[in-house]
């Protein structure tokens, strides 16, 4: 991004609650279905039915507004959102706009060194809509309402965000939040984990906000960074050229990594708000906020500094370790047998969950990102990674063996301990072996050796790369460096 303008974010964010059945009926809560197979009348918006709320999703909203530090309200009212869409209905969706449950909060987020704290605005109940269905149909579309009526909480921030990375690290602290209090999955290839941003530009150093342009259809992290980044350039370009950002809602093409118009916000949408007749207020006994306080797990952020003072890392790395719950658990009980493994070896159980923290930040997230949850699975077991990262602890493999053993293992999903007979890998650390090794070839170079103790350090590099190449490359090499400078008496 070029330096003239400043983007402001702003995030919503819906995320759909782990109830077992809907917001205002029985109907079960679930993903997969058959079209059209978890509805009821009230659901389907049937003249004369009534909603009932679930308890359950008020009892998450309360777990998410303390994990966030929001206040409660205890009173709060359910309103009529009226607009017409296909998989709506009623005619009218059944939202919190007045009187939401939660407001106020924040959330940190990472912005290169520093941590900024992003203020949230509001955050409120409402139920989702239905789905339309276009893939696979000629000439036509389909309405699934499976969805209609699953439990939602909409999580709007302030416009305090003011690059695509913090946007994502918002989303990602967000969606861990969520998922370590049990409030939703967080799955976004489902939608249960939605995110639409309202972005505008204005020039560095200014206060007053630019025109907001809201893009939707973002269902990865990845997508809202590139609609971010594409929407920066699109808007500074209109700014530089002296011509009118246009307030509109755009949709992404993850295709093409561009958005395009849906349609103009030009005159404000009037969705005719009022208080919902057949739902009484809201009214929260504290005590029922209490013993949510007090039953609320330990929270990631907290989970992080422990891990940072414990391990002696920085709390950016812990971050990582701890953001996916699936690579949280995985590091645990990888850390578990390399303890384990310590007590019968010959090295600090420190210095070993050091080098497991490394080999996962290196290693195996950059195959999680490539390939996801099979490579925490099977062959590539917690305990076969602990096993690997042992045996560079023992000096039987090198950091760079370690590195090839496991893209091995990934690529072709056998296990660490095959792959490393099967390919008889192992490194020599044997100080007998390793000097046969240094000591011909010290009599193969009588000229390099002189060169040397002369004086000319480079010809240093060339005489360790001649033992590794006679050694097959399974030489020590810091061994093979101290003994080397050993035998030519520098």
């Amino acid at each position: 991004m070029n330096s003239d303008f400043e983007m402001v974010v702003g995030l919503e964010v819906h995320s759909q609650l782990l109830t077992k059945t809907k917001l205002f009926c029985r109907c079960e809560n679930r993903f997969g279905a058959s079209p059209n197979t978890l509805v009821c009348p009230v659901c389907l918006g049937h003249p004369g039915v009534l909603p009932v709320l679930n308890r359950e999703a008020v009892r998450l909203g309360i777990r998410l507004g303390l994990a966030l530090g929001c206040t409660i309200h205890t009173r709060s009212v359910f309103d009529r959102k009226h607009y017409f869409y296909p998989d709506l209905p009623k005619g009218y969706q059944i939202s919190q706009y007045t009187h939401p449950l939660l407001t106020g909060g924040s959330l940190s987020v990472r912005s290169g060194d520093a941590i900024r704290e992003i203020r949230l605005h509001r955050i409120h109940m409402e139920e989702d809509a239905g789905k339309n269905l276009h893939a696979g149909i000629k000439e036509a579309s389909h309405v699934d309402l499976n969805r209609a009526g699953v439990p939602l909480l909409e999580i709007v921030s302030e416009p305090d965000i003011r690059t695509p990375e913090e946007a994502v690290d918002y989303l990602k602290k967000l969606r861990q939040i969520l998922r370590a209090i049990g409030v939703s999955d967080g799955n976004m290839e489902e939608g249960s984990f939605r995110c639409d941003a309202n972005i505008s530009l204005r020039p560095r150093g200014t206060s007053a906000f630019g025109t907001k342009v809201e893009v939707k259809n973002m269902n990865s992290f990845r997508f809202v960074q590139k609609a971010l980044l594409y929407e920066y350039e699109r808007q500074s370009s209109l700014l530089r050229q002296g011509e009118r950002v246009v307030s509109e809602t755009r949709l992404f093409d993850s295709a093409t990594g561009k958005t395009s118009t849906m349609r103009s916000k030009e005159e404000a949408l009037d969705y005719r708000y009022f208080p919902e007749p057949d739902l009484p207020p809201l009214v929260l006994d504290p005590v029922w906020i209490q013993e949510e306080r007090d039953r609320l797990p330990e929270l990631p952020q907290e989970r992080v500094r422990k891990l940072s003072e414990e391990l002696g890392i920085r709390e950016s790395d812990a971050e990582v370790l701890l953001l996916e719950e699936e690579i949280a658990g995985y590091f645990e009980d990888a850390r578990r047998e390399l303890v384990s493994l310590a007590k019968a070896g010959s090295w600090p159980e420190g210095q070993g969950v050091s080098r497991l923290v490394n080999f996962l930040l290196s290693e195996v997230l950059r195959e999680w990102n490539r390939k996801g949850a099979p490579v925490l699975s099977g062959d590539l077991c917690p305990g076969e990674i602990a096993y690997l990262v042992s045996q560079v602890m023992e000096e039987r493999l090198s950091l760079n063996q370690a590195k090839d053993v496991y893209s091995i293992c990934v690529e072709e999903l056998r296990s660490p301990k095959t792959v490393i007979r099967e390919k008889n890998l192992s490194q020599e650390s044997g100080e007998e072996r390793l000097g046969e090794w240094i000591g011909e070839v010290l009599a193969e170079n009588p000229s390099e050796v002189q060169s040397y103790r002369e004086g000319k350090d480079r010809v240093f590099g060339f005489l360790v790369g001649q033992v590794m190449k006679k050694s097959q490359g399974k030489a020590h090499p810091q061994k093979v460096n101290r003994l080397l400078k050993d035998a030519l008496g520098r």
